[in-house]
């Protein structure tokens, strides 16, 4: 085990009872007072060059205990994206005809079928969004995938992001065709397996396929371990787990979001505070994992995810103590 490495497994043994314990150092004191008055705030953990330097779970079950972290799980199919280009079983270039044929319903518009990986991770498929207003619908149908590819084409693909669930379902879908297993056991053998890490089973649509981009759950401790892998350029104990190559894509922005302004990579929303790049994987309810690579930095937060995180709302709290709290001191520290 590197020393890393081993710094990290301490400091997440110490984490599982940080509900009792203050703030580790007094420089971080003020920003765990701040994110303890945030009512939704299950948890926050932050870790600076391998260590934990804050480590708290003011509501929910603790940092050891699972928590849905809702579209971080777009994250993750991104980087099992990620997994599969480099094991040569698809490429970003690849077609909905050339590698999953089968998924493509007659009442699809005739672009479905030249639809590739890259529009499908950077969510610019061009249908009409099955997120939102749309997804109760959605998952009240039949066949998720059929019915996110019957969608209307309503911008042109490989354009403009159109935030859908239905996108990274098709994603999940195509993964596990060219993976030759599931979801869960791409997910489980790809990440869960090297990383150390526990990964449950989640909601299936009625073809049993596992819902790519929505109800997976980790617990704040094995979020973070992923997000120290991400930082860490894709390895993690010594293990390689996603290509160095594969992780600068991934923060690369191809589109941008239309609801916070953040600039979209591969699965990731990109953005920049205090002369500090950032990357930042968001779910509803207020689920983050945030990236600051040039102060070797990770960021978890867990919320209630059953309460709204709107750009202007919660999230935009959570940003904020992000961008103005937890970066700011990070540089001082």
């Amino acid at each position: 085990m590197s020393n890393l490495s081993r710094r990290l497994f301490i400091a997440s043994t110490l984490a599982a009872t940080a509900t009792r314990l203050p703030a580790q150092t007094p420089v971080w004191a003020s920003i765990a007072d701040r994110a303890r008055g945030l009512g939704q705030l299950h948890s926050l953990v932050v870790a600076q060059n391998g260590e934990v330097v804050i480590a708290l779970a003011p509501g929910g079950a603790g940092l050891d205990r699972f928590a849905n972290v809702k579209s971080v799980s777009k994250t993750i199919v991104a980087a099992l994206t990620g997994a599969a280009i480099d094991r040569g079983e698809l490429s970003l270039d690849s077609t909905l005809s050339d590698i999953a044929l089968d998924l493509i319903p007659s009442s699809a518009d005739p672009l479905v079928a030249d639809l590739t990986v890259l529009d499908l991770v950077t969510m610019r498929a061009g249908l009409e969004s099955t997120s939102g207003g749309n997804y109760g619908r959605w998952v009240a149908s039949s066949n998720w995938t059929a019915d996110a590819l019957s969608r209307p084409i309503v911008a042109e693909p490989g354009g403009r992001m159109i935030y859908s669930t239905g996108s990274i379902h098709v994603l999940g879908a195509v993964l596990a065709k060219v993976g030759g297993a599931s979801l869960l056991d791409l997910t489980r053998s790809r990440i869960g397996r090297p990383l150390g890490i526990e990964i449950p089973p989640w909601t299936r649509d009625p073809q049993g396929r596992y819902l790519g981009g929505n109800e997976m759950a980790l617990t704040p401790n094995a979020m973070l371990r992923f997000g120290e892998m991400v930082r860490m350029n894709g390895v993690w104990n010594g293990t390689r787990v996603l290509s160095a190559n594969w992780i600068t894509a991934s923060f690369q922005p191809n589109t941008r979001s239309p609801y916070s302004g953040l600039s979209y990579g591969y699965g990731w929303f990109l953005g920049q505070a205090q002369g500090q790049r950032f990357a930042l994987a968001r779910g509803y309810g207020g689920q983050i994992i945030c990236i600051v690579p040039a102060l070797a930095m990770t960021i978890v937060i867990t919320s209630d995810p059953s309460l709204p995180a709107r750009s202007d709302g919660y999230f935009g709290v959570l940003l904020d103590l992000i961008t103005t709290g937890i970066i700011p001191t990070a540089r001082a520290a």
